[in-house]
């Protein structure tokens, strides 16, 4: 690939030669217009394992997209610009684990991987441990609907991480549904085993708690809407997290960095 460096810039296609940009980089690039047809891809037997791959990608994509939209009310603010693919790189780690279905048409069998989902963090540049230092518990009853995570006294000012400027915080508890997916050969396509309970969620909050005051003790409980009882097929992700205001008179007004939110549990 060759770099253009003159005062000549545009993009497109010129001939043989394809002209670019690249996010991140200064100048314009060049390489040279080739490739297979998207028909030969879709079609040709050569490519059959190309074809395998974005099938079972473009699930995981799937999967994935599955818990950001279970936390939609408060996945933006909580990223990073790279949580999809990190998710997907999860999905795809958990469509490995399959070993009974054919290659293009493995599951995404969550409920016996979950291990890879606990731990995850929604930002990675700003993990909830390195800002939220308070002791704490995560419980969940047996029908997996209703969890609690429980806060003791603390002082926030020596355990919270806090960005400038910030006078209060709320802390933050969330449940949220995820299905297994698998191959419908009725559809072509990969779809959640339990449509029903897939994105599911509550999603509670502590009261605005003062940044350089004493905290009393907490439980902030979340239950699952509409007396739902998870299935064999889904798995509930249980999340914590912290996001910072700012006081200005009688409004709050809410930071756009610091917060954090992770999956602490997934049962």
């Amino acid at each position: 690939m060759a770099r253009q460096k003159g005062v000549l810039k545009y993009v497109g296609t010129l001939g043989d030669v394809r002209h670019f940009k690249i996010k991140g980089q200064e100048g314009y690039f060049a390489g040279m217009v080739g490739g297979p047809s998207g028909e030969q891809v879709l079609s040709a037997p050569e490519f059959e394992r190309t074809r395998e791959n974005m099938n079972e990608f473009g699930a995981c994509a799937k999967a994935g997209k599955s818990v950001r939209t279970g936390l939609s009310q408060i996945v933006k603010q909580m990223s990073d610009t790279q949580v999809a693919g990190r998710l997907t790189a999860i999905m795809k780690k958990i469509n490995l684990e399959d070993q009974t279905e054919a290659r293009g048409y493995r599951k995404i069998e969550i409920t016996t991987q979950r291990n890879y989902l606990v731990g995850f963090e929604f930002d990675k540049n700003t993990s909830l441990n390195g800002i939220f230092n308070a002791p704490y518990s995560v419980t969940h009853d047996p029908a997996r609907n209703t969890a609690d995570f429980v806060i003791p006294a603390f002082n926030p000012a020596n355990l919270i991480n806090a960005p400038a400027g910030a006078t209060h915080f709320r802390l933050i508890h969330t449940l949220s549904v995820v299905s297994d997916f698998a191959y419908n050969a009725v559809t072509n396509s990969y779809d959640p085993i339990d449509t029903a309970q897939n994105e599911v969620s509550d999603v509670q909050f502590s009261t605005f708690l003062d940044l350089y005051a004493p905290a009393t003790a907490t439980t902030i409980t979340t239950t699952l809407p509409n007396g739902i009882t998870p299935s064999t097929d889904v798995t509930v992700l249980q999340g914590i997290g912290i996001e910072f205001y700012q006081k200005v008179g009688s409004n709050y007004y809410l930071f756009a960095t610091g917060n954090c939110l992770k999956i602490e549990d997934a049962f």
